[in-house]
């Protein structure tokens, strides 16, 4: 079991979704927080409505730009000491058909859904080997296992973080450091506004999905419960989720529906 009273974590994407709801729970648990974002304004809204703001320090980032992760963790360890526990939350989803994309396009969404991940997972691995502990959590997505349509290059992304997380698994479940792959469905949150369009522009509006989806704060709370429980994938949602299933056990019939639209 992994508690997360008095763990200090840094958690990417805090500054607004599911990173925020995620900061004011552990907040609430007991946990020392570093909340990183691109928005510092918002990033101390959020610290001002955590239960222990004392125990919350900012570290403003912008993962679509290079990124100096050994830097960003030196700074994020100055804080309350070694990150226990990293939540490798920020992303960008994509609105865009795949004849229509640009290349810069898919580059972009690599690099902050995959590379940005990889690189800050790869900062904290020396503390964490050092005290043979440490968690870490990616936040992937439905579109982890399955592909979908407008999400070409979201769904290469994230089904590159969902493998180097199985492998990460397999190769330092020996030195005590745990991985857990969040895969969510609709959630309510902003992030079909941000999503890249084919030239880079942003969708700028919310998709009838995420007005239906979950509450942050469930997502949460679901996210801490299964890291708890030290589970290594754990799948969020309703009927999207259930497409992940539905792959698995009769992915003809999945195409099927995929290609008419009805998933």
């Amino acid at each position: 079991m992994t508690a997360i009273a008095g763990k200090t974590i840094w958690i990417t994407g805090a500054s607004s979704g599911i990173g925020e709801a995620l900061a004011l729970e552990a907040s609430k648990a007991g946990a020392k927080l570093v909340l990183s974002a691109r928005r510092a304004g918002e990033l101390e809204r959020v610290r001002a409505v955590c239960a222990k703001p004392e125990q919350v320090a900012l570290l403003p980032l912008d993962l679509a730009r290079e990124l100096d992760a050994a830097a960003a963790a030196r700074a994020a360890a100055e804080a309350f000491g070694p990150i226990q526990m990293l939540v490798n939350n920020a992303g960008v989803a994509q609105r865009s058909l795949v004849r229509d994309t640009e290349l810069s396009v898919y580059r972009q969404l690599m690099e902050i859904n995959f590379f940005a991940p990889v690189a800050l997972t790869r900062a904290v691995l020396p503390s964490m080997l050092a005290a043979r502990a440490g968690h870490v959590v990616m936040i992937g997505s439905v579109v982890s296992r399955i592909g979908a349509p407008k999400r070409a290059g979201y769904s290469a992304a994230k089904h590159a973080l969902a493998g180097y997380t199985e492998a990460a698994q397999a190769e330092l479940w020996g030195d005590g450091i745990r991985f857990t792959l969040v895969c969510p469905g609709f959630v309510r949150t902003r992030v079909s506004i941000h999503a890249l369009t084919a030239d880079g522009r942003t969708h700028g509006r919310m998709d009838r999905g995420q007005q239906q989806g979950m509450e942050a704060s469930d997502c949460a709370q679901r996210i801490w419960r299964a890291v708890a429980e030290d589970r290594e994938e754990v799948l969020i949602g309703g009927r999207e989720a259930m497409a992940v299933q539905l792959k698995r056990f009769a992915p003809a019939l999945l195409s099927r529906l995929m290609r008419r639209g009805r998933a």
